[in-house]
């Protein structure tokens, strides 16, 4: 069987992180695969280490005829069994034929782009759920969440990023971006006092996010990290997790959180409240609610009792629905049913 995962993708986000950890983790478990991609020379490099060919494609407007041509000729030399497109504009590009073509979808995209597909995998259950509502015939459209994975390393060095050793640290990881409610974790932050944000992530709010902390008088206890490559040295790090998202399919972030032992508050957007048992393995505010969002953080970090609880259950949750093996599982047997 062989499979041709294929996504356009930006210089970094959270579908182009996971894209290479799925991928490589295929590669690990004996699954025969190609990646056609933009250029990109860090992720190249690491698909290259998983033995896993990468194809560049330019991936333009809808003009751009020439990447539909590379696709179809790569699709044409290798022969693959399946294609797996993530986001529109690899699925828009990516030929009918002889392979079985999925899309794997992590929002709620426009389906005009997914027309051609075979078969729709959506990473959330309440996805899939819309999915289907909107027309798509249940049978053809599968729920596959994401994994997390725990990477050794240790905590990296808070004078580093112009933060104090005893000072409570919240990381915020995510792109900037007015569905990643940033702005309402920054307005929560003058009611917890004492407390420093790192905030990893870029995009395109990222000088009116500067410019609201400044408004705030803030800039003497939030750090603007940029996109990083070491996360699990800032979860090693800090003390609790912050998600406050506006809107999210998913979050990668509270799996990882689970994964990493670090304590999570969340804004109850539609995916937070489907992986997050609030009280249990995180705790679930309003969404766009600064005061209850401070309340929620300042609860965790004055209760080490209740910390270590959420600490506890949120490990449990990520190994009984998230690990890399049991996803990875869940694609191979959806492969070879689909393959068959």
């Amino acid at each position: 069987m062989r499979v041709l995962q294929a996504i356009a993708g930006a210089a970094h986000g959270g579908a182009e992180t996971f894209f290479v950890s799925l991928v490589t983790a295929l590669a690990r478990a004996g699954l025969e695969q190609r990646a056609v991609i933009r250029t990109h020379p860090a992720r190249t490099a690491a698909l290259a280490a998983a033995a896993v060919p990468t194809v560049p494609v330019r991936f333009g407007g809808p003009l751009d005829f020439g990447s539909r041509r590379a696709l179809r000729r790569v699709i044409a030399d290798w022969r693959p069994t399946i294609v797996m497109t993530w986001m529109n504009r690899a699925t828009a590009a990516c030929p009918r034929g002889d392979h079985v073509l999925i899309a794997r979808l992590g929002g709620p995209y426009d389906l005009k782009y997914y027309r051609r597909c075979d078969h729709l995998i959506a990473i959330t259950r309440g996805l899939r759920d819309r999915l289907v509502a909107e027309g798509w015939p249940g049978d053809r459209v599968h729920h596959i969440a994401n994994f997390a994975t725990a990477h050794a390393a240790d905590p990296i060095d808070r004078g580093s990023l112009d933060t104090p050793a005893g000072a409570p640290v919240l990381l915020a990881p995510g792109r900037l971006h007015p569905n990643k409610g940033i702005d309402v974790l920054i307005d929560a932050m003058p009611a917890i006092p004492g407390a420093y944000l790192w905030i990893a992530g870029e995009g395109p709010l990222q000088r009116v996010l500067a410019d609201l902390v400044e408004r705030r008088g803030l800039t003497h206890r939030i750090r603007f990290l940029g996109w990083r490559d070491d996360l699990a040295a800032l979860y090693a790090a800090a003390d609790m997790v912050v998600f406050p998202s506006r809107r999210e399919p998913l979050g990668t972030v509270i799996p990882e959180a689970w994964v990493h032992g670090r304590p999570l508050v969340a804004a109850a957007a539609e995916g937070p409240v489907e992986l997050i048992t609030d009280g249990v393995d995180g705790l679930l505010v309003p969404v766009a609610d600064p005061p209850a969002l401070a309340a929620a953080i300042n609860r965790v970090l004055e209760d080490s009792s209740l910390c270590s609880r959420l600490v506890a259950a949120g490990r449990k949750t990520h190994a009984a629905s998230y690990t890399e093996a049991m996803i990875v599982g869940r694609y191979l047997d959806l492969f070879r049913r689909l393959a068959g």
